[in-house]
């Protein structure tokens, strides 16, 4: 009989016969993709090159049920198993060696209420499938700055983008999901459900079970005044940026990111692989302020180049998506700050001189306004009181050049530590910050392992920034 050979994290080893997997298959709708498949390397890849992971099972569930069933199967067989909604997870956390990969990429159903003001999607839609839905009845809700970026991870990690002033983190409109945990049970949770499992996951990562679908809150956000605009790498300008957040309108969204000049044509060439800073400007407020928005702008610094117009709003989340496409090398450090003080705005000058590679880039998300409105126990997301969330995101193509950019990454993080709270957003964590988790939970840690040790005992969603149940009772 063939028999397929499985390592788990101890090392130690399993085997699975014919009639095990023969099994798996016979309950699915979906695709079972098994190493020896024709499709097996393009349906393991990872979307952070630095990881190559070989599972011994690949799942492409169709439904709910298929995923009930891959959850089954990993309990009952001890196995390994790995959740992928979008695929970004930059730890590579949605694919694993010799486990169970279960991938909701088919599962995109999208239905939209216009007059509840809310959307349900399936959670292997990304935000570009929502936003797309979402736009054709002149609506939107925070979500991301890459289309491609999966609604699940995004949103389970808190939810961080353009809209988060003036309307929340993509977690803090989440009205209800739909769970299947570690037990196999399909739990929907909501503010009247299941409580304690909806407070869990709106921030506490992928730690509580499968989400297949969430539903949120929609707003009225149709065109919007976007694009960026680029200034040299100086720090007043920074500070003239801390200044614009402080008192502008909640409905100016506006990252502020250091990188090395594009080669768009709206910036001179000689700024071609230079160290900038970029403004990236959202501003969903009426449209007779449009000129006063650009006028704000040019005041930050002299502008090197700018494309700043009316746009559809999903078009604003397109921006990056060439340049960070599947296949580059990441490794991402996340800070919460504060207070963005002179001195941190030096750090920022010193490793912004120094960017590595055209890829990389650091960015600095607002996440005040309607994101402090929110009490911080009211859900997982603990820092309410942060005014930025600082990605460090060294990306690059080349896999000789890995050693540099993650020296880089890592050495501006420990230089930004005295200026930035202890813990940062668990979405721009790497692998190897595991010993941040309980910081980036903060004063919501415990009752998180509490919900963990009730839902998730045996740490079956272990595949994460992990929280450990309570309980300690480990696979």
């Amino acid at each position: 009989m063939t028999e397929m050979r499985k390592q788990t994290e101890s090392s130690e080893e399993r085997l699975f016969t014919a009639d095990m997997i023969r099994s798996l298959g016979e309950r699915l709708h979906g695709e079972l993709i098994l190493p020896a498949d024709a499709q097996y390397d393009a349906a393991r890849q990872v979307y952070n090159a630095i990881h190559d992971r070989r599972p011994a099972l690949i799942v492409q569930a169709s439904d709910v049920a298929d995923v009930m069933s891959c959850v089954a199967f990993a309990r009952q067989h001890n196995l390994l198993l790995s959740v992928r909604g979008g695929g970004h997870s930059v730890p590579g956390f949605g694919t694993c060696d010799g486990g169970l990969v279960l991938s909701l990429e088919r599962m995109r159903g999208i239905r939209v209420d216009p007059e509840r003001h809310s959307v349900r999607a399936e959670g292997g839609c990304t935000w570009a499938d929502l936003n797309h839905a979402t736009a054709a009845f002149g609506m939107a809700t925070t979500g991301g700055i890459v289309s491609t970026t999966g609604i699940a991870g995004l949103t389970l990690g808190g939810g961080l983008g353009y809209l988060a002033r003036s309307c929340g983190l993509s977690c803090d409109n989440l009205l209800s999901a739909d769970v299947i945990t570690a037990d196999g049970r399909f739990l929907t949770c909501s503010e009247s459900y299941n409580e304690d499992l909806f407070w869990a996951i709106r921030g506490g990562g992928g730690n509580f079970g499968v989400v297949t679908s969430f539903e949120y809150r929609l707003y009225d956000v149709a065109d919007i005044l976007g694009g960026p605009t680029f200034y040299p790498l100086d720090a007043e300008v920074i500070r003239r940026y801390r200044a614009l957040i402080a008192e502008a309108p909640e409905a100016l969204g506006a990252l502020l990111g250091i990188t090395l000049g594009p080669p768009l044509p709206f910036l001179p060439e000689s700024w071609h692989g230079q160290p900038v800073v970029v403004v990236l400007t959202c501003w969903s407020g009426p449209g007779g302020e449009d000129e006063a928005i650009r006028e704000r702008l040019s005041q930050l610094g002299p502008v090197l180049g700018q494309y700043v117009q009316r746009m559809p709003y999903p078009v604003i989340n397109t921006l990056f998506d060439e340049l960070l496409p599947a296949g580059l090398y990441h490794y991402w450090k996340g800070r919460f700050t504060r207070h963005l003080s002179n001195e941190a705005i030096d750090v920022h000058i010193d490793y912004g001189a120094r960017i590595p590679c055209p890829q990389s880039a650091t960015l600095l998300f607002p996440i005040d306004g309607a994101c402090q409105r929110v009490a911080p126990d009211a859900t997982a997301f603990a820092y309410r009181d942060a005014s930025f969330a600082t990605v460090l995101g060294p990306s690059w193509p080349d896999p000789t050049d890995s050693e540099r950019n993650i020296a880089w990454g890592r050495a501006y993080s420990q230089a930004l530590q005295p200026y930035s709270e202890e813990g940062g957003y668990v979405n721009f964590m790497s692998s190897d910050d595991a010993d941040r988790v309980h910081a980036n939970y903060r004063q919501n840690y415990d009752r998180l392992a509490e919900i963990k040790t009730r839902y998730d005992p045996t740490n079956l969603f272990r595949l994460n920034q992990n929280i450990v149940p309570s309980s300690h009772n480990m696979v």
